[in-house]
């Protein structure tokens, strides 16, 4: 079992990681994105992402597959979530699962590595003066325009 997707509801960590377990993987590599309390020495209060879906969901499909590629066998599932989220929540999960940790470890890094370069979704970092600022998108081109209420 492989996929990728972007979901909207908290990323269930425990059953992604047992989606790309069976008795033939000795490996499970995990990598976890989660919103963190500080930008630049400003407070961070919550994150709010953005995405156009099916573009970032194709993209994240051929990611998936070029993992794939460079470690036969992996089992990998990564999802990327979109909407607000708190500080401590989830917002990105990479599970890759192989008999050995070495093609885990390669899939899982490969995968995180390209979803931020490729997969088209921008991030608006919220601060505890009220403030709020688009910053360093996972996009092709972070100076891109951000859209508005794209992951409607």
């Amino acid at each position: 079992m492989s996929r990728s997707g972007i979901v909207a509801a908290p990323i269930d960590v425990a059953a992604i990681t047992d989606e790309v377990r069976d008795p033939h993987t000795g490996a499970v590599s995990t990598f976890l994105g989660t919103v963190r309390d500080s930008s630049d020495s400003r407070t961070v209060t919550g994150l709010e992402y953005s995405t156009y879906t099916g573009m970032a969901e194709r993209e994240m499909q051929a990611i998936v597959r070029e993992a794939i590629a460079i470690a036969p066998g992996v089992r990998i599932v990564a999802v990327h979530r979109v909407g607000n989220l708190a500080v401590g929540e989830v917002c990105v999960m990479i599970a890759a699962a192989h008999g050995h940790r070495g093609p885990a470890f390669d899939a899982c890094r490969y995968a995180i590595e390209e979803i931020k370069k490729r997969v088209p979704i921008w991030k608006r970092e919220h601060y505890s003066d009220g403030s709020s600022e688009w910053v360093n998108a996972c996009a092709p081109d972070a100076h891109a325009p951000r859209p508005k209420d794209a992951h409607a």
